[in-house]
């Protein structure tokens, strides 16, 4: 039996502990999808208490309301921070097996080295011990990417942003790479009521088109993606419930964009499938272009609870998993941008762990003369679980080649996003070590060492161009 998250926690044999030790643990950290406000980063925002680290955000909210906290509790109203975590904290006692509980104990042992073990009982002393870190006023968001080993962080970025706060950083040369994600899924969200308004009033006036034609959706687009890409930007986020294909003709098209546009009619899902096939190929084909990687990922509901989103807006822990897509959607625009040779590097993933082996078997389909060209992308949820992560690993080592993969990211809210990586790297290392205890790779510790560089940090380095 192991001791409570010792330091070999997760590694079951003494070879995955001379890996993990001697290989992944220091590396710098390279996180390619995050949701980190790059106005946070640029203004160094100073945390206050334990409750603003760990219990605003959308998966705290979601355990908290498991245990039937009352939701003033949950999301702030009137009730104080420490109020809040203690509720937090006695949900949290009950959550054994759920990633919440590794995340959270990690944070308090690596960045307060805090070794209580949270719970209602102990939130008092936790409390205490991790306030000592807030008081001085040190406890900021570059304070705590540079003590995380962050080398690089990836932010979510619309294409309206001017991104100022980018911009920024550079003028203040921060050594930490933060660079902007191109994220048109407003773009890509025609079934949106406000659709319409969003195209009109902030993408086209952005980008100086008036927009009430397909061709004027994609200038709109192409020269946001151009002024992304003055700015640094290498990779865009798409997030969709699941992949659609329809082929359709440029009349059609514009007569799709001018009515609804135009208020003129909501679109039928074939319309919606049209309008999103043409978006996806022209972003491919510029993605393409600019040597950009194409971020997808999908099987994801959006706001679900409608009452619960309706007074807290989006992003309250309404989401939930789809089980709607067959695959076919995806290969069939995979298809298309190869046939055009317009196949942008890209990683994607499902947020339904039921999806990865299919999603493997397509990307096998049309990998290029480009070592690790398409990806089978790491998501969040179910899948950051010692077993979903294991599950992905296993998938890609067995519809493709393991040593060409870009490692993991997190989808975090906040600066503490760090510690996650150590969590992918035990089990990384872990799930190595295993193919050796089982004879199926031999036990040499400098080829396993290299491949664990490489996917950890090297391969992403190369694969983004950091």
């Amino acid at each position: 039996m192991k001791r409570f998250m010792d330091e070999d926690f997760l590694l079951h044999s003494e070879f995955a502990e001379d890996l993990y030790h001697e290989y992944a643990e220091k590396l710098p950290i390279l996180d390619y999808h995050t949701h980190i406000p790059v106005r946070d980063i640029a203004e160094n925002r100073v945390y206050h208490n334990l409750t603003e680290v760990l219990v605003d955000n959308p998966v705290a909210r979601r355990l908290m309301r498991a245990n039937g906290v009352a939701e003033r509790l949950i999301t702030g109203g009137e009730a104080p921070a420490r109020e809040r975590f203690q509720y937090f904290a006695e949900a949290l006692a009950k959550a054994a097996g759920n990633p919440v509980y590794t995340w959270v104990h990690l944070v308090l042992k690596r960045v307060f080295d805090c070794h209580y073990v949270l719970s209602g009982e102990t939130a008092d002393d936790v409390w205490s011990v991790c306030s000592e870190k807030f008081a001085d006023g040190t406890m900021t968001v570059r304070s705590l990417l540079e003590q995380g080993n962050v080398a690089a962080v990836f932010t979510a970025d619309h294409p309206e942003d001017n991104l100022k706060w980018h911009r920024q950083l550079k003028e203040q040369g921060y050594p930490v790479q933060v660079l902007p994600v191109f994220h048109p899924d407003a773009a890509l969200d025609i079934a949106n009521p406000e659709w319409g308004n969003y195209m009109l009033y902030d993408l086209g006036q952005t980008a100086g088109v008036e927009i009430s034609t397909m061709n004027e959706v994609r200038e709109a687009l192409a020269k946001r993606i151009d002024y992304f890409a003055s700015m640094g930007c290498r990779t865009a986020d798409h997030a969709l419930p699941r992949i659609v294909y329809r082929e359709a003709e440029e009349y059609e098209l514009d007569d799709i964009v001018g009515r609804v546009i135009n208020s003129k009619g909501a679109p039928t899902q074939e319309e919606i499938e049209k309008y999103q096939t043409a978006v996806l190929r022209f972003l491919g084909k510029k993605y393409a272009e600019r040597g950009w990687v194409m971020q997808l990922h999908y099987g994801i509901l959006r706001d679900m609870n409608s009452k619960m989103a309706a007074g807290l807006g989006s992003g309250a822990g309404c989401d939930c998993i789809s089980s709607s897509n067959d695959g076919k959607g995806l290969a069939s625009l995979l298809d298309l941008l190869s046939r055009e040779e317009a196949l942008p590097k890209m990683i994607v993933s499902s947020m339904n762990p039921s999806d990865q082996i299919v999603i493997g078997s397509i990307l096998g389909v049309f990998q290029t003369e480009d070592a690790g060209h398409l990806q089978l992308g790491p998501s969040w949820w179910i899948n950051q679980t010692p077993l979903g992560i294991r599950a992905q690993i296993g998938y890609m080592a067995s519809l493709g080649i393991i040593g060409t993969a870009v490692g993991f990211s997190t989808d975090a809210r906040s600066a503490l996003f760090w510690p996650r990586h150590e969590y992918y790297r035990r089990i990384f290392c872990d799930a190595l070590a295993s193919l050796v205890d089982e004879g199926l790779y031999p036990p040499d510790k400098d080829a396993l060492g290299r491949l664990i560089k490489d996917v950890c940090y090297e391969n992403v380095k190369s694969y983004f161009h950091i």
